[in-house]
């Protein structure tokens, strides 16, 4: 069986989508193949609406312990040089190189930090 957010994960599909198109909280791989294989109108148009421009899913992994973890991206997200869990120490990441600044965005994912190294005069 697969829960409804790895069916969401994998049709690459919004979770509020999976929820109201009937998605169930369980279902069979066997069911999740056909969907996938064989979709319904909705599906079909969600992937023909698709312009690839911004992902439905993106995969987070932590610059200092490899924890994975699988998010819808925000819009406000900037292009991270680096994600560490929330415990980690500054110190565990690489220093920024020289002549950049480094700033912190918590609230990334579930349990992200993300470090964002960029030019003092990019921030202008």
């Amino acid at each position: 069986m697969v829960t409804r957010r790895d069916a969401a994960l994998r049709l690459d599909i919004p979770m509020e989508m999976a929820v109201r198109h009937g998605i169930p909280s369980r279902i069979s791989q066997a069911e999740l193949d056909d969907l996938d294989q064989n979709p319904p109108a909705w599906l079909k148009q969600s992937r023909e609406n698709r312009t690839g421009k911004k992902p439905v899913w993106v995969k987070l992994t932590c610059d200092v312990c490899g924890f994975l973890e699988d998010a819808r991206p925000k819009k406000w997200w900037p292009d991270f040089t680096y994600l560490s869990c929330d415990y980690h120490e500054a110190y565990q990441l690489p220093d920024p190189a020289p002549g950049l600044s480094r700033t912190e965005v918590d609230g990334v994912g579930s349990r992200f930090v993300g470090i964002v190294d960029e030019s003092p005069l990019a921030k202008r």
